[in-house]
């Protein structure tokens, strides 16, 4: 029985997305991890001065977690890479489809 999963994606405008992907990895990356139930973290270049993330959690406490984290950390450190604020989507994952 596969288990009920969360999953949020935060799609952005980036002014650089190099230096984006960067901080991101040396910064972000380990503090997602932390949070208790968390799944998968990945980000996408859009190749179009847009990125998305994706954050996978085993619950939905999880996802709010980390959409609060990834919130205070791009104001923190991001916010001269990133133009407004995220579009967001969060909820349960609802079709799952994966290699044996």
């Amino acid at each position: 029985e596969a288990r009920l999963m969360h999953a949020s994606v935060r799609r952005y405008r980036v002014r650089d997305i190099d230096a984006l992907v960067s901080k991101v990895e040396d910064e972000f990356v380990e503090q997602v991890k932390e949070i208790d139930g968390f799944v998968g973290y990945y980000v996408i270049d859009g190749g179009d001065g847009t990125a998305a993330s994706v954050t996978v959690g085993e619950n939905a406490t999880a996802v709010a977690d980390s959409v609060r984290l990834a919130a205070s950390w791009v104001r923190e450190s991001a916010g001269d890479l990133v133009e407004g604020d995220p579009e967001v989507t969060v909820g349960e994952v609802r079709v799952r489809a994966e290699s044996d």
